[in-house]
C-alpha cells in the first residue's frame, strides 16, 4: 500500500505538472499542492503516523523521480526539450522566477496540447484505413460497408432477429486494435439493452439482423465510429466483441437501466456520450477540452 501510495503521488505531482492549469483558475503551483493532497487523503495517508525511522537516500530516491519523470516524457505531437526541463527545475527549486507568467504557461500548454491531438487523429486514422484494408482480406470478415464497417461471426446464433430500430439485450466488450479494453456491459452490471438507433453508425448497422445467441466481432471505422469526439483517443479504430442475450429486450431490464442510466451515464457506444465528428472544429474544440498526459500513450479510456 506504501508503494503504491507514492507512485500515486509521483504521477499526479507530474501530471499535475503538464495539464492541470489548461481549465483550472488556479495557478500550477496552487492546484498541484492541491492534488498531492487529495491523492493522499484518497489513500489513507496521514503524515502524523509515517514511519520516520527508516532510513533513506535522498540522492537515490531524488535521481529515481528525475528517471520517472524522464520515461515519461514521451507524449504524441509533443517533444519536451530535456535540458531545458532540467534547467526549469534546478531554478525553480532556486526560487527563480519562471520564464513564463502562469497565464503564458497554461496558452503555451493549449497550443501544445492542441497540435498534439492533431497529430494523435492523423496517426490514428492512417492507422485504422490500414488495418481496415488488411482485415477485409481475413478469414470469416464480412464488409458491411468497404472499408468502414466489418464483421466477422464468432458464434451463430438461432433465436429471433435484432430488427433495424430495435433494441436488444447484449453483452459487449469494446477494443482497440491492440487488445486492450475500453469499455464493457460487466462493467455496467451485466447485460445492457441499448437502442441501437441511439448508437453510433458502426454499432447500429454492425449489430442488425443478429440472431439471439449470435456473438459477432466488428470493425468499425473512426468514421463509423466516435470521429475526433467523444471520450476516446481521436480518430480510433474500434473492436467491438457483441453477444446478442435477447433480439428485443424485455421490459423489466429496460426499465432497470433506465434507472441505472439515471445515477451514471456510462455507456461508451450511445452517441450522446461520443457524437459522430470529423471537422476540424470538432477536432478544434476536442483538443480544447483533452488534456494530453505525457504518461499515456492513448487518452484513458471511459
Amino acid at each position: 500500500m506504501q508503494k503504491k501510495n507514492h507512485i500515486l503521488l509521483a504521477v499526479a505531482t507530474f501530471s499535475t505538472l503538464f495539464s492541470s492549469a489548461v481549465t483550472s483558475a488556479e495557478s500550477p503551483r496552487d492546484k498541484l499542492a492541491e492534488t498531492q493532497t487529495k491523492v493522499a487523503k484518497s489513500e489513507g495517508f496521514d503524515a502524523e503516523k509515517a514511519d520516520d525511522s527508516q532510513e533513506v537516500d535522498i540522492k537515490k530516491v531524488s535521481q529515481a523521480l528525475g528517471n520517472f519523470i524522464g520515461r515519461n516524457l514521451k507524449a504524441p505531437g509533443i517533444t519536451f526539450d530535456t535540458e531545458s526541463i532540467i534547467v526549469g527545475i534546478r531554478e525553480g527549486s532556486e526560487g527563480k522566477p519562471s520564464p513564463l507568467s502562469d497565464e503564458a504557461y497554461e496558452q503555451a500548454m493549449t497550443t501544445l496540447q492542441q497540435k498534439a491531438v492533431h497529430v494523435l487523429a492523423d496517426t490514428n486514422l492512417q492507422a485504422a484505413d490500414k488495418f481496415m484494408k488488411e482485415n477485409k482480406d481475413a478469414k470469416g470478415v464480412v464488409e458491411i460497408v468497404p472499408l468502414k464497417l466489418q464483421y466477422q461471426i464468432l458464434t451463430e446464433g438461432n433465436g429471433p432477429v435484432v430488427p433495424a430500430n430495435g433494441t436488444p439485450l447484449i453483452n459487449y466488450t469494446g477494443k482497440y486494435s491492440d487488445g486492450s479494453v475500453f469499455g464493457c456491459s460487466e462493467g455496467a452490471g451485466g447485460p445492457i439493452a441499448v437502442p441501437i438507433d441511439q448508437t453510433i453508425p458502426g454499432f447500429s448497422k454492425g449489430i442488425a439482423g443478429m440472431k439471439e445467441g449470435e456473438k459477432r466481432r466488428l470493425f468499425i471505422h473512426p468514421e463509423f465510429g466516435y470521429g475526433t469526439s467523444g471520450q476516446l483517443p481521436p480518430n480510433s479504430l474500434l473492436i467491438f466483441d457483441i453477444e446478442v442475450v435477447k433480439a428485443t429486450a424485455p421490459a423489466k431490464d429496460l426499465a432497470d437501466q433506465d434507472m441505472m442510466m439515471m445515477e451514471e451515464d456510462d455507456i461508451v457506444i450511445t452517441k450522446e456520450v461520443a457524437p459522430v465528428a470529423t471537422d476540424k472544429k470538432a477536432a478544434d474544440n476536442k483538443a480544447a477540452d483533452t488534456k494530453v498526459s505525457p504518461t499515456a500513450t492513448k487518452p484513458a479510456a471511459k
